[in-house]
C-alpha cells in the first residue's frame, strides 16, 4: 500500500477545522460568542457546518469528476454521472430546517464515502484514497452529529 502523501493528509486535516469549529461552537456558548464577535455569526455553529459542508460536497464532486476521466470507456458514462451526485445532493437536500439539513448533509457524506469506495475499487482513485477519506469522513460525521443531537 502506498502511504498517504503528506500534502494530501495535511490539507485533508486542515479541511476538518471548520467542521470542528462549527461543532465546538454549537457545544460551547462561550466559543459561539467569541466566534460571532471576532469572525461574524456566519462563521460559527450549525450555519458554518452546513455552509462549509455544502461547499465540500460540491468540491468532492469535482474530485470524483477527475477520477471519472481515468475510467475505461465502458465505465466512463456511469463514472461521470456518479461524480456529480454529491453536488446535486448538497444543492437539493441541504436546505430548510437546520436539523433536517444537517441530517441530509451527513447522509451526503456517508454516500460520498460509498462513491469514494467505488472509484477506489474501479482503480481510478489512488491506492491511499480510501484510507484518507475514511478517516476524514468519520470526523465530519461526528461533527455533523452535534447539531443533529443537540437540535442547535
Amino acid at each position: 500500500m502506498d502511504p498517504i502523501p503528506r500534502s494530501a493528509l495535511a490539507l485533508g486535516l486542515a479541511g476538518l477545522l471548520p467542521f470542528l469549529w462549527g461543532a465546538a461552537s454549537v457545544l460551547s456558548p462561550a466559543l459561539a460568542q467569541f466566534g460571532a464577535q471576532n469572525f461574524g455569526p456566519l462563521f460559527t455553529g450549525t450555519y458554518l457546518s452546513l455552509t462549509y459542508g455544502t461547499v465540500i460536497l460540491s468540491f468532492m464532486s469535482g474530485v470524483l469528476w477527475g477520477f471519472a476521466t481515468r475510467a475505461e470507456a465502458g465505465e466512463a458514462g456511469l463514472s461521470y454521472a456518479l461524480s456529480v451526485v454529491p453536488a446535486l445532493w448538497a444543492f437539493f437536500m441541504v436546505n430548510g430546517d437546520p436539523g433536517d439539513a444537517a441530517v441530509n448533509l451527513a447522509a451526503g457524506f456517508a454516500g460520498l464515502l460509498l462513491l469514494d469506495w467505488h472509484f477506489w475499487k474501479q482503480g481510478t482513485a489512488p491506492d491511499w484514497w480510501l484510507r484518507l477519506r475514511l478517516g476524514l469522513t468519520v470526523v465530519v460525521l461526528a461533527c455533523l452529529a452535534v447539531p443533529i443531537v443537540t437540535g442547535r
